[in-house]
């Protein structure tokens, strides 16, 4: 399967963790501790402080807009009394026709202003989004490995997608209705009670119970949006690793226990979906039968103050148009508040992420290494990923400029460990690693990643050309170096016969077997030519033949440049010139291979058992 361009963290370094859940908790089941709604959206008001001002000015075109609409029902009311007059005497046209005059213009400035704040809303928006997806790209970068070993990579991409896209939905449509739908409300209310102070009441009456039982219901919903976005969270990153790792599932026959798990996830998130929207949708429908009901009141008080001569039937006309303009607000509300509601968890997601601890800062370091001549050594080093299972003990070593070494033992060893801490994937809890007799911790990352080029087991390759695989993250590459890298790794020939050569696109309709892109990343190290090489079972994937032909190109590769080889099958492994023999984080052999078999110890029983029968 060829991989989408990642980040520089998220790819052949890093390794593929399970979904994330809580301590003790089944797979899938999201343990989580709801968050406040106004705390969330104050976070997201902070972050959003760049695009307060146009903000602002979309919200004032939105109030403008609602108010100068407001001021309608009442010239409606007056050229229904001219109608009504005009009924039982002479029409009065030029009145009626000025009245029509004054409520196009007005219904069209509440026109202009809405489209206004509707095209600002959407750029404010937008922008919004696309901070908060570079804020999350560039914190991707920042983030030491262990927070990628221990959470899935669907639920994070669910943040970078889903999550934001629910933020953006938000602010472009529910924040300006929602001002729009308060703006109403209260302009409603006070041409309510400029009109009839007596039907006023009576509106309001009828719709207090609505706020109390729009509150009563948020309280309740909140905690149910939080879930429903880290159960989809979840399921992305079930559905992830259950795509990534389809052959195996079809291999083992576990496709009924892969269903079972997708089954439980889906159940949780259905679950709490179902609550979050079953509760904020009985907001909508009560909103509506409240505004009703305060509609029926205030045509049936109206006819009595009608009968009684206290107001005209234009009132009463004007009147109704203002119960719609107030009740309608409340469904609106109801309806924005449900969106903030989803958006408030989203944003929690979002905010939780870009709030992790990173990596140290290294912009006060000024130390730095160029030209490079190889002297390794590792003086003392103790590592762990807790301080109960210690992984590195005491591990001492010195290495040589152009010297092949190689670190051999059982699994769970620290082989892997020993190479992160190189690279300064994860930093050495004590003891230090120097280059040259320079503390790595004094260097930039970049510095030191700049010093090593790699090659691990787990190929990976991204969708696009051959020519960009290659070349990846390294300019100025001549056609001569790159074709003589892939020469030197058997793949050229293969690469020829492709529709488009080096220029053909690498997607996961291309059927190169994991010998070929373990080829193309060896070629890939070579191009990149740095003083230091690291090969993680570089050969792993590879037959016995391209085996052969690789380890020449390898021969050729590590020849004058520090190379550090971590090899399952010894007889690779043979003509390193120290061979570091490792064992519950402790070195417990080192010399040659010639040297290590004639002591007859640990590293002997290795190698012996490669060729044991049975």
């Amino acid at each position: 399967m060829i991989e989408k361009k990642r980040p520089d963290l998220i790819g052949e370094n890093s390794k593929r963790p399970t979904a994330a859940r809580g301590p003790g908790s089944p797979r899938g089941v999201v343990t989580e501790k709801p968050k406040n709604f106004s705390a969330a959206w104050k976070e997201m008001i902070t972050y959003a402080r760049p695009q307060m001002v146009p903000a602002l000015v979309a919200l004032i075109c939105a109030m403008i807009g609602t108010i100068v609409s407001l001021v309608g029902p009442r010239f409606i009311s007056r050229m229904t009394d001219l109608i009504g007059a005009g009924l039982t005497a002479e029409m009065d046209l030029s009145a009626i026709g000025q009245i029509g005059m004054i409520l196009i213009i007005l219904y069209s400035i509440s026109w202009v202003m809405n489209f206004t704040q509707h095209f600002i809303m959407a750029t404010v928006s937008q922008r919004i989004s696309q901070r908060l997806r570079t804020d999350i790209t560039n914190k991707t970068n920042r983030m030491p490995l262990k927070y990628f070993d221990r959470h899935a990579f669907g639920d994070i991409l669910s943040r970078i997608t889903n999550d934001i896209d629910t933020i953006g939905q938000t602010l472009n449509l529910s924040i300006a209705q929602l001002v729009t739908s308060v703006t109403l409300l209260l302009g409603s209310l006070v041409m309510m009670f400029l009109t009839n102070w007596i039907l006023a009441l009576t509106s309001i009456a009828a719709s207090v119970l609505g706020f109390f039982v729009m509150t009563f219901i948020m309280r309740f919903s909140q905690k149910h949006f939080n879930r429903q976005q880290r159960h989809l969270g979840a399921i992305n990153g079930h559905v992830e690793e259950i795509y990534a790792g389809h052959n195996i599932i079809k291999a083992f026959n576990a496709e009924a226990e892969a269903k079972e798990e997708f089954s439980r996830i889906n159940r949780h998130l259905r679950d709490s979906v179902f609550k979050a929207t079953a509760l904020s949708g009985l907001m909508q429908p009560l909103m509506q039968f409240i505004g009703n009901l305060g509609f029926v009141a205030v045509c049936v008080v109206g006819a009595l103050l009608t009968m009684n001569g206290v107001i005209t039937f234009g009132v009463i006309i004007a009147f109704t148009i203002y119960v719609r303009q107030f009740t309608q607000p409340l469904s609106q509300i109801a309806q924005s508040f449900t969106s903030m509601q989803s958006t408030a968890a989203a944003a929690e997601r979002v905010f939780e992420y870009l709030h992790e601890e990173e990596m140290s800062d290294e912009s006060g370091k000024s130390a730095g290494l160029r030209d490079v001549k190889g002297d390794v050594s590792f003086e003392h080093v103790q590592f762990y990923y807790r301080p109960e299972h210690v992984i590195i003990k005491d591990f001492s070593a010195d290495i040589k400029a152009g010297q092949k070494v190689a670190i051999v033992g059982p699994t769970g060893a620290g082989k892997t460990t020993l190479v992160n801490l190189l690279m300064r994937f994860y930093e050495v809890i004590e003891g230090r690693i120097t280059i040259d007799g320079v503390d790595i911790s004094t260097l930039t990352r970049e510095n030191v990643h700049d010093l090593f080029c790699m090659v691990l087991q787990d190929t990976w390759l991204f969708e696009g050309t051959v020519r960009e695989n290659l070349v990846y993250s390294k300019n100025d590459v001549s056609e001569d170096e790159m074709i003589r890298a892939c020469k030197a790794v058997g793949i050229h020939r293969f690469i020829n016969a492709l529709p488009d050569r080096y220029d053909t696109v690498l997607d996961d309709k291309s059927s190169l077997s994991a010998g070929q892109k373990q080829q193309l990343t060896i070629a890939r190290a070579m191009i990149e030519n740095a003083p230091l090489l690291i090969l993680d079972e570089a050969t792993s994937s590879v037959d016995t033949r391209t085996e052969r032909i690789i380890q020449r190109a390898m021969d050729t590769l590590t020849e004058g440049r520090t190379s550090f080889v971590i090899a399952h099958r010894l007889s690779t492994i043979k003509n390193a010139d120290l061979i570091l023999v490792l064992r519950d984080g402790d070195i417990i052999g080192s010399g040659t291979h010639e040297e290590l078999l004639a002591e007859g110890g640990f590293y002997a029983e290795l190698y012996n058992s490669q060729f044991e029968q049975g």
